[in-house]
Order: structure tokens, then C-alpha cells, then sequence
């Protein structure tokens, strides 16, 4: 099948485009045809080098987490996803061949029907960042009404999403981001944006109950001053705890609490959260699509700093 995969690590051009072997479906997995795969920011982290090695496995590495296509193989006939079913997920890179390729094999508990008011272009864009918005917003955040929750890197592709997961449910959010997303972040639910060019997030945010850090302390010290804006026992939830090896000492000794996150794929979320798109109440925001052929600008674009929302790539028509 064709793919875009790499064969060592390094800048966004070592993404090529080659023939790899098609995955073979086995036991519970699902065969899938992609007709999109989004891009993160860990597809990025993996292709740059930036994880351990032994993660990518062996090279030729095809990388991509998100998906969106149609089933191509079910696990047995009575199955409830059988082929011609739209589906969307997460596939198990980069320990396995991963979505930028046109097919997929995954296990069906990592797979949700697609939403059928999303394109696959769109649904493409959701599953990673929907289910770790999800976790960080919901499940071990647990936003409510009458809290006041600060999403750092609120128009990033988790960021834009936990903005609206917390506002839906009644939270009163605080979002950072720069000045040209200020409109944009209010529409989404935040009832205040804070631009991070012009202005320090502990000047202006106060008593708040929960600190979702998409940025983490490399970029100056986000998640380090985010515990003066908590609230005495207020709760921050990082996604790089891993550049605060100190960060439960700190939080202890402010008198808050942190935790790291990490996403898990998880179909049963994702089904949860597929009502939520399909009824309009959320909105995955696609910022720009690329050939499969073009992954490597994908990730440039996404290096940049400058996307709003996902960057998705087509792989092909359907």
C-alpha cells in the first residue's frame, strides 16, 4: 500500500512517500480504508526524534494516530462495525504501522461510528484531541458548573476542544492564545481570552479551580506559574509533565495539586463524545488539509506554531 513513512528520524522532509506492506488483520482488530489521517503534535514528536527509539519499532516507520475511513474487514460476521461502515479512531502508533497509509489495522475498541454530519476530513481531526480533551477536561478534571477553568494553548487542535468540552458543561473558561484567536475562542465558549504576546496569565487570572497545560514549562515556565493562579487545592493537568520532574513537590508546596495526563484510545469515549459532534454542541476545527504526498509540509505547518485547530491529510477520495 502507499504511505508516508520514514526511515530515520529528523526534519519534517525525511516523511517520504513509499510502498509498504499492507497490515494483516488479526484476532478483535479492525481493517479500515483511511480517506484521512490527522496530524498531532506526538506524530511530530516521533518523526523528529524527540521519543525514545525503541517506540518507532523498525524502519520503514509509517506514522499517524487519527483516522477516518470505511471498514474493510471485520473481526467475524456478527460483529457490530462490518465493511462499508464509516468509522473514526485512533491506530496504535508508533509501536505499529500507523495512519498515513491507506490502510489501517486496529483494534475495534479503539474505533467509533463516524459521526455523519462530519466529513472525513473533519472526523480525521478529532479523535486524539477529542479523547485527550476529554480526559484532562472531564475525566480527571472533572469541570462543572461554577468552576473557572484556564485552557493554555486554548485554539490548538486539544486546546480548542477542551475550551468547548468545559464550557458545555457549564464552566466558566479562561482561555490563552494570541490575539488574532480572541473572537474565535469566545465563539467556542470562553467567556475570557487572555493573549499571551501582551499579557502575563497570573496578572489576570485568579482563583481558579482547574488549569488544563497544553504548553508545559520549555515555553517559559507555563506550567510553573500556572500553579499561582490555583486556588488553594485547585488542580492543574499538564500533557508534558515530563519536563517537571519536581512539579508534585511544587504543586504540594503551593497548597494545590498536578498530575500528569497521557490519551489512551478509548472507542467507548469516542462515542460519547461523537454524540456531542453530531449534535452540533462541539466542533472539531480543521485549519488545513494536505495531500498524503504532502506530509512533510503537514508537519512544517504544524511545526510553525501558527495552526488553529488540526491539520489533516487527505489520503484518498471518499
Amino acid at each position: 500500500m502507499r504511505a508516508a513513512a520514514i526511515e530515520s528520524t529528523g526534519t519534517a522532509d525525511v516523511l517520504q512517500i513509499m510502498d509498504v506492506d499492507t497490515p494483516l488483520r488479526i484476532d478483535s482488530e479492525v481493517l479500515v480504508k483511511v480517506v484521512a489521517a490527522g496530524v498531532s503534535p506526538l506524530d511530530v514528536l516521533a518523526r523528529a526524534g524527540r521519543l525514545p527509539a525503541s517506540v518507532l519499532g523498525r524502519f520503514p516507520a509509517v506514522l499517524g494516530y487519527d483516522f477516518s475511513g470505511f471498514v474493510v474487514e471485520a473481526p467475524y460476521g456478527a460483529h457490530p462495525l462490518q465493511p462499508g461502515d464509516e468509522v473514526y479512531g485512533v491506530a496504535p502508533t508508533p509501536r505499529g504501522l500507523g495512519s498515513y497509509a491507506e490502510y489501517v489495522s486496529v483494534p475495534s475498541t479503539h474505533l467509533a461510528r463516524k459521526p455523519t454530519r462530519l466529513s472525513h476530513v473533519e472526523a480525521a481531526a478529532a479523535p486524539l484531541a477529542a479523547l485527550a480533551a476529554w480526559g484532562m477536561v472531564i475525566d480527571v478534571g472533572k469541570a462543572h458548573e461554577g468552576q473557572i477553568v484556564l485552557v493554555h494553548a486554548g485554539a490548538g487542535g486539544v486546546g480548542h476542544l477542551a475550551v468547548q468540552f468545559a464550557a458545555h458543561f457549564g464552566a466558566h473558561v479562561i482561555a490563552t492564545g494570541s490575539a488574532r484567536n480572541a473572537s474565535w475562542l469566545r465563539e467556542l465558549g470562553a467567556m475570557e481570552v487572555i493573549d499571551y504576546e501582551s499579557s502575563r496569565f497570573e496578572d489576570l487570572a485568579v482563583d481558579v479551580d482547574l488549569v488544563i497545560d497544553l504548553v508545559g514549562n520549555a515555553r517559559e515556565e507555563t506550567s510553573r506559574r500556572s500553579l499561582s493562579v490555583l486556588r488553594h487545592g485547585g488542580l492543574l493537568v499538564t500533557a508534558r509533565a515530563d519536563e517537571w520532574p519536581t512539579m508534585a513537590e511544587e504543586a504540594a508546596a503551593a497548597r494545590v495539586r498536578a498530575t500528569g495526563f497521557a490519551v489512551a484510545p478509548d472507542g467507548q469515549t469516542l462515542g460519547m463524545i461523537s454524540r456531542l459532534l453530531e449534535s452540533g454542541d462541539v466542533h472539531v476545527y480543521v485549519d488545513q488539509v494536505f495531500d498524503l504526498a504532502d506530509a512533510a509540509r503537514a508537519h512544517a505547518a504544524l511545526e510553525s506554531g501558527h495552526t488553529r485547530g488540526k491539520v489533516v491529510l487527505k489520503v484518498c477520495d471518499g
